[in-house]
């Protein structure tokens, strides 16, 4: 596993803010590492063995990790994910040789996730030889950050004041926030979740940017250990991924959320402070969607381009105005 990307992110955003940058695992995202931890402790439980079968639900990214490592041990996997996956993890997923089941009919409640979760728990009922990993109560899930992302974390930042991380899963939130407060780490820590996610008990509401938030409440969420918690509308995740991408970075659209969280949050802080966000992947599984024009207009009209300088004046001009 690759923990020592970094991307100093300061001279683009006017924020003293670093990226750790997940994308270079193999399987290009964050999720390697929970794909691995969750693969290997149910090997060493004897829960698979060879030519055994698995099955997963995801958005795109924990299925890429787990169709490799599939290929890789000679099993059987399959990943049930739902309409917003995108079709270059779809065509990855089936180039490892990965059955991909895709869902398109929300449950009326727990929508989409709540349709995939559904849709395996009967697969599994009529094939109880296949084992469902299920990485929303998998402890094996958040323990693979408490034993590598964490430690990378406090290793190269032992003074950070904070540190910002997507609310997917909330594996890798729930890891490095247990690791960090276990260490006594002064880091205040920050999950940013999407407008429209259920995962912190905001209101359900229409998602389009897969990898961040849930219809659905994971079991392995703790509260206990996060700090502060950011709802970022995903008009504004699109907006951070397409300014970044003219500085030279192509990130992902959870990476996105993560970077116009702090961004806002950074600006009530003293200039010195040091933050770090998580990046889960690179952008170029989100070329067909976060970056076309015509996918974004569809779901979100003309959105407009993020200038941090701009946005500076319009912050500083709305706090004359309330101090006036």
């Amino acid at each position: 596993m690759i923990d020592d990307a970094f991307v100093d992110l300061s001279p683009m955003v006017r924020r003293r803010l670093t990226l750790k940058c997940e994308g270079f695992n193999f399987a290009g995202s964050v999720k390697a590492k929970s794909a691995l931890w969750m693969v290997n402790d149910s090997e060493d439980a004897g829960l698979l063995r060879p030519g055994s079968a698995f099955v997963e639900s995801s958005s795109g990214s924990l299925g890429v990790a787990l169709s490799m490592i599939a290929a890789n041990r000679g099993y059987r996997f399959t990943c049930v994910t739902d309409s917003r996956c995108n079709e270059r993890n779809v065509r990855l997923m089936e180039a490892y040789g990965a059955e991909v089941v895709v869902i398109a009919e929300p449950h009326p409640v727990e929508g989409l996730l709540g349709s995939r979760i559904r849709y395996i728990q009967e697969l599994c009922r009529g094939d109880p030889g296949i084992l469902w990993l299920n990485q929303y109560a998998n402890d094996s899930n958040w323990r693979a950050h408490y034993q590598t992302t964490g430690p990378a974390v406090a290793g190269a930042f032992p003074d950070l004041d904070f540190l910002f991380i997507g609310a997917g899963t909330t594996g890798t939130l729930t890891g490095c926030a247990r690791y960090l407060k276990s260490i006594g780490h002064p880091a205040r820590i920050v999950a940013v979740d999407s407008v429209g996610s259920v995962t912190f008990g905001g209101l359900s509401g229409p998602r389009y940017i897969p990898g961040l938030g849930t219809g659905r409440r994971p079991e392995i969420v703790d509260e206990s250990v996060v700090d502060e918690i950011l709802l970022v509308p995903e008009r504004e995740a699109i907006r951070m991924c397409r300014f970044l991408a003219k500085k030279g970075c192509l990130l992902g659209g959870s990476t996105g959320a993560v970077v116009a969280g702090a961004w806002q949050r950074l600006s009530a802080e003293r200039d010195h402070v040091q933050a770090l966000g998580i990046a889960a992947d690179l952008g170029e599984r989100y070329l067909d969607s976060v970056y076309d024009d015509e996918w974004v207009r569809a779901r979100f009209g003309e959105i407009g381009e993020f200038d941090p300088d701009e946005e500076n004046m319009a912050a500083a001009a709305a706090g004359d105005a309330i101090c006036g």
